[in-house]
């Protein structure tokens, strides 16, 4: 049986270290994911609107073998310039890759689109995107806020507010898979109008309410229901997946395809063409146990399951906020009932 490791966060993982960011006036922020060593990374872009930076260099085919962090800011592209800002931090702790004797560290990022969620963003000439990075990094430590904090503080779904989830997960042969998550989708996470979580099958315990499924089904489980039709036209999903198994850059790649699995068990619909869906995938290498097909196989179906139940997590751990647009979990009429 899989079970949730000792903090149910993504630094479960061993050789990580998350640090958060938040501004509640401009209701934004950033976070991101420091690893000890440089950690073996993937991506998988499935949205058609993303917003990057680096991602590139994570292709299988390109040099850069390991990166030092993973920067997920709101703020559009305005918030590209917060892995600027975590590349200053981890320059001045000495870390990077080295050429001819130069350290430049490795930070790809993602952003999500948060701009219209009541916050102010009349920030001046330039974004405050670079300070929040470099806040955040200098912050990192394995203890961390979900919920409203960091890149989630201004996400909204469809009908809620959204935020920053993580969970983990510890395999039967002791591997861990750790996720991380900003949860901006245009879709709902919640099925039809009830408090009912899509990710329901994949919870451990009671981390989000422990509802489960509805039963019956309500009659518009399967209705496309999507924040088009409302002011809040931000969109986009950006998350980390990470395990202490020792990969290589394509077996990393392929645990990011399979984390997005996890969108789609906990989202409805996800991977739209105005969201940016993205997953980036850490390898620290920590734990040596061998992977046989089966293990991989298992490896990449907890991604999954782990990336939905992180994704309602950040959702379930949502706080109310002044000037909020959407109503948390705990606030809705549909859960009072």
């Amino acid at each position: 049986m899989w079970r949730r490791g000792p903090r149910n966060l993504i630094t479960d993982v061993a050789g990580l270290t998350v640090g958060n960011h938040t501004d509640e006036r401009v209701k934004s922020g950033v976070t991101t994911v420091l690893c000890e060593t440089p950690a073996t990374a993937g991506v998988q872009v499935l949205g058609g609107a993303p917003g990057t930076r680096e991602t590139d260099a994570l292709e299988p085919h390109n040099l850069v073998d390991g990166v030092d962090a993973i920067t997920l800011s709101g703020g559009s592209a305005f918030g590209i310039d917060a892995a600027a800002g975590v590349q200053a931090a981890l320059r001045e702790m000495g870390r990077g890759f080295e050429i001819l004797g130069y350290r430049v560290p490795i930070v790809p990022g993602a952003i999500l689109f948060d701009l219209p969620n009541g916050g102010n963003k009349d920030w001046g000439r330039f974004s405050p995107y670079r300070d929040f990075g470099f806040s955040a990094a200098m912050s990192a430590s394995a203890e961390f806020e979900i919920g409203t904090a960091g890149a989630g503080t201004g996400a909204t779904t469809a009908t809620l507010k959204g935020g920053l989830g993580s969970a983990s997960t510890v395999l039967e042969n002791g591997i861990t898979v750790g996720a991380l998550v900003a949860v901006n989708a245009v879709g709902s996470v919640s099925v039809g109008n009830t408090p009912h979580f899509w990710a329901a099958p994949f919870e451990i315990g009671d981390e989000f309410g422990g509802l489960g499924l509805p039963h019956p089904m309500p009659p518009n489980a399967s209705n496309v229901i999507t924040k088009m039709r409302t002011a809040a036209r931000g969109n986009t999903t950006i998350a980390v997946i990470a395990t202490d198994a020792r990969l290589d850059k394509p077996a990393a790649k392929r645990l990011a395809i399979a984390a997005h699995d996890g969108f789609a068990r906990a989202i409805w619909p996800a991977h739209t063409p105005v969201d940016g869906d993205l997953v980036f995938a850490l390898s620290t290498g920590r734990n040596e146990t061998p992977l046989d097909l089966e293990a991989v196989i298992d490896l990449n179906a907890a991604a999954a399951a782990t990336m939905a139940r992180a994704i309602a997590r950040g959702v379930f751990a949502a706080k109310p906020a002044e000037g909020d647009i959407f109503p948390t979990w705990g606030k809705t009429s549909v859960v009072r009932q």
